[in-house]
């Protein structure tokens, strides 16, 4: 009995080794492509249709069953990275400070906005006003000639 046991060890040990390294590999690989993101995923689908196209066929099949194309794990992120904005800390002097720089900041924000809305207003009044210079030229040069 003591042989059976030993070879039984030895097969669960080998297979495990066996699948460990096997598992190991693509496990790395998925962990690296998790890390870089959705646009990761989508790269190595693309070099895999251009390549061999079974494994481009294949990675899509699997982005779409493990949802990995349609999550929304970066809108989690944001959600909860504001939540922590606006969370106080504890320490009285830092979260007056907190407040401060996003009061700051959201003015600074505000009036970037009213520059560019103001910039955008210009340049199509000036647009609008070398069109109509442009249409009462023409029609002069009709009416003269």
């Amino acid at each position: 009995m003591s042989t059976m046991t030993d070879t039984t060890s030895f097969t669960s040990s080998g297979e495990d080794r066996f699948s460990t390294g096997r598992e190991g590999w693509l496990k790395r690989s998925e962990n690296w492509l998790d890390a870089r993101g959705k646009f990761a995923w989508i790269a190595a689908m693309v070099l895999g249709f251009i390549f061999f196209w079974p494994v481009g066929l294949a990675l899509l099949g699997y982005m779409i069953w493990s949802k990995r194309m349609f999550s929304s794990s970066t809108r989690c992120t944001k959600r909860s990275a504001s939540f922590a904005m606006t969370r106080p800390s504890g320490n009285t002097a830092f979260d007056a400070y907190k407040a401060d720089t996003l009061r700051r900041l959201q003015e600074e924000q505000d009036s970037f906005e009213s520059f560019l809305e103001r910039l955008r207003a210009a340049k199509d009044k000036s647009e609008f006003d070398a069109f109509m210079d442009e249409r009462a030229s023409r029609k002069d040069d009709a009416a003269e000639g």
